[in-house]
């Protein structure tokens, strides 16, 4: 008996599928879930965030727990740190964006702040947080690692993946990994469509059906 020549995807080859899939659309292909707070940004236009996180919680003001989160994380993974929304001291900066490069890590998703934004620009290391503060931490007090934290107002545990670009952060939990992407493809595929048609004349208040949903408002437009 042959055995088949399909094998199972490894993760890295299930994330990789969603290096072409937007935030928004891994959103609205997931029935609008899974947002971040869009106070979360990344500190520059052009920054991404492709990978599985690793989560941390850290106290205020201290990043003790970040640097155990840098040496546990494994490539490929995004930290994904939960500082309590604290915004007026920055818990992580280039030194530490110099080590999570050779560590293989992908990124920072903080709900808090960093420092250094503009060398960490340039090194290349992808930076979303709730603010920027020169406000530097302390070493006292250590939270949690691998355990689910809140960051703006989603839930992300360890192994969950997080997309994150221009327009912001979703969070796909990892039991969805392995087929939310044919979702997202289909949907990016009708909206591809639908940008063709519009762009040859029709108009998103025909496509969408607008004329109906107003009618049953008992809203009155006359074109």
């Amino acid at each position: 008996m042959s055995q088949s020549s399909t094998s199972t995807p490894s993760l890295e080859e299930q994330v990789q599928k969603y290096a072409s899939i937007s935030a928004a659309t891994a959103h609205e292909a997931m029935g609008r879930m899974g947002a971040v707070d869009s106070a979360i940004k990344p500190l520059r236009l052009g920054m991404k965030l492709l990978g599985i996180a690793f989560t941390c919680r850290s106290h205020p003001g201290d990043n003790f727990t970040l640097h155990a989160a840098l040496k546990m994380a494994r490539p490929g993974e995004i930290i994904v740190c939960d500082s309590g929304g604290f915004t007026e001291q920055g818990a992580f900066g280039d030194v530490m964006a110099s080590c999570a490069i050779g560590m293989g890590i992908k990124g920072l998703l903080i709900d808090g702040s960093v420092r250094d934004s503009e060398e960490m620009h340039r090194i290349g290391f992808p930076v979303f947080s709730r603010g920027v503060s020169i406000k530097g931490t302390v070493k006292e007090t250590f939270g949690t690692l691998k355990e689910p934290v809140c960051i703006g107002g989603a839930i992300v545990h360890t192994g969950d993946l997080i997309i994150g670009d221009d327009d912001g952060v979703v969070v796909v939990p990892a039991a969805q990994i392995p087929t939310l992407y044919q979702v997202c493809e289909a949907r990016e595929e009708t909206e591809k469509r639908f940008r063709k048609e519009l762009m040859e004349g029709k108009t998103t208040w025909d496509m969408l059906g607008l004329q109906a949903l107003a009618e049953k408002k008992n809203i009155k437009i006359t074109f």
